[in-house]
């Protein structure tokens, strides 16, 4: 790849991940039956890429990479769910922002687990992002539909980060590829029994849809972003995937007829800006958005 190229690949990522909500609101099925799924044509995707395109050789796992890879995976789980939950609950809109919460999280939890000190930048992160997510909340009335997506939203992104420090503190000895195929195995077989009993009422077309988000929004948005991060900076890259929302919102404003309020709007460019200006300012030491973006 050329930094060109891998640019492009960023992009091409991004727009996949943004897309995952707009997947998960055409699948007319329940998002433990989506979540099973996505995970499953994960799977296949990303064995096919480890197979065929990926250049790391793969590691025999110890008995703490498994802990980490089960508890990774049941992070991952929590967090589709949850992010599916809230399509359905809110649209695609809310959910897309109240997930992209997660920096603020990161930087909260960072300091607590690593023993990390928060920088003034990551504090003004903070901020900027729980004033976009008051301007995004709709009502604050825990009875509207909007609201409670909104907070299922926001556990999404709580669950994601969770998941990125778990990956972060396993990052040395397990290959990207390899970690989030283990990982996507272990939410398969977390929501089987939940999925199962509904498998044979799901539609032909509700089959087109999670397949999509498994191999587009998953398997393939996540083999670009590993191979186009072996060129492009982690701060770059962490620019990039601040577009996801953006690409997210305007495809339901699309399809969906989803019209954001103004001051949704307003609390979307708050949130977005304090990830792009976060990220330009964060020193080397921690990995950016965009390398926290990777399952997601």
């Amino acid at each position: 790849m050329t930094p060109r190229t891998a640019l492009g690949a960023l992009h091409i990522g991004a727009l996949m991940f943004g897309l995952t909500g707009v997947f998960g609101k055409l699948a007319a099925a329940s998002p433990a039956v989506i979540v099973f799924g996505r995970a499953v044509f994960a799977v296949l995707a990303l064995t096919i890429f480890a197979r065929f395109a990926s250049s790391s050789r793969w590691q025999k796992l110890r008995a703490q990479d498994g802990r980490r890879l089960l508890l990774g995976g049941l992070l991952l789980a929590g967090h589709w769910v949850s992010f599916f939950i809230a399509v359905k609950v809110a649209g695609v809109a809310i959910a897309t922002l109240g997930f992209a919460s997660f920096p603020a999280f990161t930087v909260l939890l960072e300091g607590l687990i690593f023993r990390e000190r928060i920088r003034a930048n990551e504090i003004w992160l903070v901020v900027l992002v729980s004033i976009g997510l008051v301007l995004v909340t709709p009502n604050f009335d825990l009875a509207s539909g909007a609201t409670t997506g909104l907070l299922w939203a926001v556990a999404s992104g709580l669950l994601f980060s969770l998941l990125s420090l778990t990956n972060r503190a396993g990052s040395a000895h397990v290959p990207p590829v390899q970690a989030a195929l283990c990982q996507n195995v272990v939410v398969g077989l977390c929501l089987l029994p939940m999925a199962a009993p509904q498998l044979s009422d799901v539609r032909p077309i509700d089959w087109l849809w999670i397949g999509l988000l498994g191999v587009f929004c998953t398997g393939l948005a996540h083999s670009l972003f590993v191979a186009s991060l072996a060129v492009i900076k982690a701060r770059t890259a962490a620019v990039v995937f601040a577009m996801e929302p953006v690409y997210g919102i305007a495809m339901a404003w699309w399809l969906f007829d989803e019209n954001p309020t103004l001051r949704m709007l307003l609390g979307g460019v708050v949130i977005i800006a304090a990830i792009v200006i976060s990220s330009q300012l964060g020193g080397s030491k921690k990995p950016g958005v965009g390398a926290q973006a990777a399952s997601h």
